[in-house]
């Protein structure tokens, strides 16, 4: 692919939008950055903070760690760590300074219990409002579509931020444009200067953290118990154990940085540890590791594109599925191998459901590599899944497209049941 040609910038821009350390489940951590932005503009201490999120921020922030909050977990710890130590010019590592003395501070902040947490009425799916109040000042930050897009900054009634909501605002018009077959022509003669950083980065910090989770300290140590209960000789089994090993120490309060996918840390460590434990297992050197993380992330990022942000859909499987493309690449495969394990590991755990961020989801993640690592060992044997077998439809794009349509309409019911379950 010619630099020239609008896809190739695409591809570029995608990755360098999508490809960012963050600190901690990112769902908390929009809130703390929501806090900080709000409390940056109040200018002073406030005395009340009101939280506003949507039904799939609710869910996915309330049963999670916040990093360097001293293990504390949800809504109201998130946005009482932003307002209180948090940086807003780190975005999503705003808690990564935090101090012992802001420890102290935190603690008597929360002990006042002036954080209020609502759903707000006609959210977007992605929707954070962050209002706080002092000496009868008032300031508001709002975050909508994606984890750093702030969309609104206001301040005694005027507004020092004001963006439009929609796509285009939130920086996906692009991505669009994007199709499995293009992403796969631009992983293989991409000119690797152009994003080798971005992906360094995400090889150096989300294999640490798996490291980590290895340990066995971390959550429910699904990823030690895989490699406890069936050995480490096998690539199989240790690029599942190791993906979940990293979601076991993030989700837990690890403080590790990690570079996420799509807007979420789970998703970016199930796109890349798998693949890199495939490439150094395999022996192909780093150029070729390279590419196929490439595609990986590429490709759950097109997946994502046609899911959403945030839904009842577990964005552990469209990552997994994405990897299996990686891993697929890296053994030789061509394009319709790529494109087949992809559409094989999609029919076998799409519908999973994602119920917010919690241990668990490492479980979800070793099940999506073991989904991927079959849709692929399938496809090389000539086997598929086909036309009018479920949700698979006749070409790859298709089937994606199969696949948004339930994420985004069919388990609508299914998210707001969901998040029903969880605060009763």
């Amino acid at each position: 692919m010619e630099k020239s040609d609008i896809r190739y910038g695409a591809c570029v821009a995608a990755l360098r939008s999508h490809l960012k350390p963050a600190m901690g489940c990112t769902e908390p951590i929009a809130i703390a950055y929501a806090a900080a932005v709000a409390h940056r503009a109040l200018g002073r201490m406030p005395e009340r903070a009101r939280v506003e999120v949507s039904g799939n921020i609710l869910k996915n922030a309330m049963a999670v760690t916040v990093p360097h909050t001293n293990g504390r977990k949800g809504i109201d710890a998130a946005c009482a760590a932003g307002i209180v130590a948090g940086d807003p010019d780190r975005e999503l590592e705003v808690l990564a300074g935090v101090t012992d003395d802001q420890l102290g501070a935190l603690d008597a902040f929360l002990a006042r219990r002036c954080v209020t947490v609502d759903l707000k009425p006609d959210a977007r799916l992605f929707d954070i409002v962050v209002s706080l109040e002092a000496e009868g000042h008032r300031a508001s930050a709002r975050i909508a579509d994606r984890h750093t897009n702030v969309v609104e900054v206001d301040a005694d009634g005027v507004r020092s931020v004001s963006v439009p909501l929609g796509a285009e605002a939130a920086g996906e018009q692009g991505e669009q444009a994007l199709t499995i077959e293009g992403i796969f022509d631009f992983a293989e003669t991409c000119d690797l200067k152009d994003v080798e950083p971005l992906l360094r980065r995400q090889i150096d910090c989300n294999m640490a953290i798996a490291e980590e989770g290895l340990s066995g300290r971390w959550g429910a140590a699904v990823g030690r118990v895989i490699l406890d209960a069936y050995g480490d000789r096998d690539v199989r089994v240790r690029a599942k154990a190791w993906a979940a090993a990293g979601s076991d120490a993030r989700m837990s309060g690890c403080e590790m940085p990690v570079v996420i996918n799509a807007g979420s840390g789970n998703q970016g460590i199930t796109v890349s540890v798998p693949v890199v434990i495939y490439a150094r297992a395999l022996g192909v050197g780093e150029e070729r590791m390279l590419r196929a993380l490439v595609l990986s992330n590429l490709v759950a990022i097109h997946e994502k594109s046609s899911i959403g942000c945030l839904s009842a859909y577990c964005g552990a499987i469209s990552a997994g599925c994405a990897a299996g493309a990686g891993i697929a690449w890296l053994q030789g495969g061509d394009l319709w191998m790529v494109s087949h394990t992809i559409v094989n590991s999609l029919a076998v755990l799409s519908g999973t459901i994602c119920d917010g961020a919690k241990p668990s989801c490492a479980a979800k993640i070793a099940s999506a590599v073991d989904a991927a690592i079959t849709g692929y060992e399938m496809a090389v044997r000539g086997k598929q899944f086909v036309d009018g077998e479920g949700i698979v439809k006749k070409g790859i794009e298709n089937t994606i497209n199969s696949v948004g349509r339930l994420a985004q309409d069919g388990m609508r019911d299914t998210d707001r049941e969901i998040l029903e379950i969880m605060i009763q």
